[in-house]
């Protein structure tokens, strides 16, 4: 019996059988195209297995209540075909198994909590900065979900001095997506951010509005870990200039040793790799069977 994990991102599905250490053993990569095409694909690599759970971990927006009519769709996301789509129903048309679902990013979190930076914390946060910006966040061993789900990276920030970028968010314009989200710099620069890697005036500002962010969390938070993650995140010079003006916001107010003297350690890369989503799929798939033991 194997555990069965979908990542499901605006541009692609990983669709994964693992177990319940987080081990991956077989894997599955397509293009998303629209929900009827995308999900034969997703049946296909499962109905080869006897499953004993399955976790999803998606884009959104989604409802996570689970006393709702609409619990476990899709709702009003930008992505073509895909408002108000049932997922998890249409799931539970093929596979009568307990099943896991959440965003990606609150999935993310999860795979770290239990196998990767955060493995033995009581909470983290994660964020995912690529084609947007995302952050998932667990507090006291719980998901936070709440009236929807939060929606950290739609945060306003304030403006560096020198920048006059308008921002590239079609909602709020100069939120810390439209801020600082790979399209955005792509906006900003002209190139996208694979090819900007010696402007160092790039990441700088990069860093100033994540750093921020993230000062913003743990004031809110006090998160005892944080992870960062996504394409943007690769840059090899960003996560120290993170560091850096983590510690410039703050100013001294948080009196931890781990912010003030390991904040290398307090603020990091993902454990899992790239794996954080897929894995956290598996973790969600391994929690719903425990509750459903439970109940």
């Amino acid at each position: 019996m194997y555990l069965g994990a979908i990542e499901a991102g605006g541009t692609k599905f990983i669709c994964a059988i693992g177990d319940h250490e987080g081990n991956i053993y077989e894997r599955i990569q397509f293009p998303t195209t629209e929900p009827e095409e995308t999900m034969q694909r997703v049946m296909d690599f499962f109905r080869n297995y006897r499953l004993e759970a399955l976790g999803i971990g998606t884009f959104g927006p989604v409802d996570l209540n689970k006393r709702s009519k609409t619990y476990g769709y899709i709702t009003n996301t930008p992505k073509l075909y895909w408002s108000n789509f049932n997922f998890v129903g249409t799931i539970q048309e093929h596979f009568h198994v307990p099943i896991g679902f959440d965003t990606d990013v609150n999935a993310a979190a999860l795979g770290e909590l239990f196998w990767g930076r955060a493995r033995g914390k009581n909470s983290c946060i994660y964020m995912t900065v690529g084609t947007g910006i995302g952050v998932g966040a667990i507090v006291e061993g719980r998901l936070v979900h709440g009236l929807l789900h939060p929606e950290m990276g739609h945060i306003l920030v304030r403006r560096h001095p020198d920048d006059t970028f308008v921002g590239s968010c079609p909602f709020h314009g100069d939120c810390l997506e439209g801020l600082a989200s790979g399209p955005a710099i792509e906006k900003r620069w002209g190139k996208r951010g694979v090819h900007l890697s010696e402007k160092n005036e790039v990441w700088e500002l990069e860093a100033f509005y994540l750093g921020q962010a993230i000062a913003q969390y743990i004031l809110i938070l006090s998160p005892e870990q944080v992870i960062v993650g996504g394409g943007v995140a690769k840059q090899q010079t960003l996560l120290p200039r993170i560091h850096h003006h983590v510690l410039t916001h703050l100013n001294g107010y948080v009196q931890h040793e781990k912010i003030l003297k390991h904040v290398d350690d307090y603020i990091t890369l993902p454990g899992l790799g790239d794996n954080a989503g897929i894995c956290g799929a598996l973790a969600l798939a391994k929690q719903a069977l425990t509750e459903c033991g439970a109940n």
